[in-house]
């Protein structure tokens, strides 16, 4: 890859001006109010249950709603989506670290693991790292769309798929709306966890051949969840012993939902 061409990507990535000016305020953030958080849920929780009702009165247990290769293009599009933000997330942070390193000195911030893990108290919704924050949370009604076609294509609807996509948009929006700390080892995790799960769900999608192994989405998402533990974890021992990390209340109810 030339020069030129990374650094092109880098700037788009991480120094556009857009990204680096980027603020989460009700009056700039689509979809950054209470009321549009639960308004979208309720709908999402109310359209994908209406439809399963609706499907099992019209159709035969063994009936389905074909609809072609469109799960396949949207698992290539939340693969793309993903490994785009796993990069502006990546790149962004490293330049976060670069440009306010020399602040960390007022707060018990030493390293760029304690940063990642724990943002110092006062820290506000504004920069390259919640720009790329508020992509991931966009991208969460996206993901909801699974479960739709789950209904039409396997006649399923699973209480805890409905509770956990619900739960995600939900975290992803306290992330922003408090500045809670770990969102980006929890972003950088899950997207490139989901890029290559969505990945392998296009590939074999089409019928091409999969891995040996048949459990290898959920051996992913166990890796996912072994990462958040330890992330966990980090977060709580920063939080005691290094004067208090910004969003902690946030980070205890998400660390609630995750349980």
């Amino acid at each position: 890859m030339s020069t030129a061409l990374i650094n092109s990507l880098t700037y788009y990535l991480s120094e556009h001006p857009y990204i680096v000016g980027f603020r989460w305020s009700n009056s700039q953030s689509w979809g950054s109010t209470w009321s549009f958080l639960f308004t979208s849920i309720s709908l999402y929780i109310a359209v994908s249950s209406t439809l399963h009702i609706i499907l099992s009165a019209l159709l035969r247990r063994n009936r389905s709603v074909p609809l072609g290769h469109i799960p396949e293009l949207h698992s290539l599009l939340m693969s793309i989506l993903s490994a785009t933000i796993f990069a502006g997330i990546l790149l962004s942070a490293a330049a976060e670290i670069r440009d306010t390193r020399w602040f960390w000195r007022r707060s018990k911030t030493a390293t760029p693991l304690q940063w990642l893990l724990c943002f110092p108290l006062g820290t506000r919704p504004s920069g390259r790292v919640f720009f790329w924050s508020y992509a991931f949370y966009l991208t969460r009604f996206l993901h909801m769309f699974r479960t739709i076609f789950s209904v039409l294509r396997r006649r399923r609807l699973a209480v805890s798929q409905l509770f956990c996509n619900s739960a995600m948009a939900f975290t992803s929006f306290l992330w922003l709306e408090f500045s809670q700390s770990y969102q980006i080892l929890a972003i950088l995790s899950t997207t490139l966890v989901y890029s290559v799960v969505y990945g392998y769900r296009f590939w074999t999608g089409f019928g091409l051949p999969g891995l040996a192994f048949p459990s290898f989405v959920v051996n992913c998402q166990l890796l996912l969840v072994g990462c958040n533990l330890v992330s966990h974890a980090g977060v709580l021992t920063m939080h005691l012993f290094k004067g208090g990390c910004n969003g902690i209340g946030a980070w205890g109810l998400n660390s609630v939902l995750n349980a």
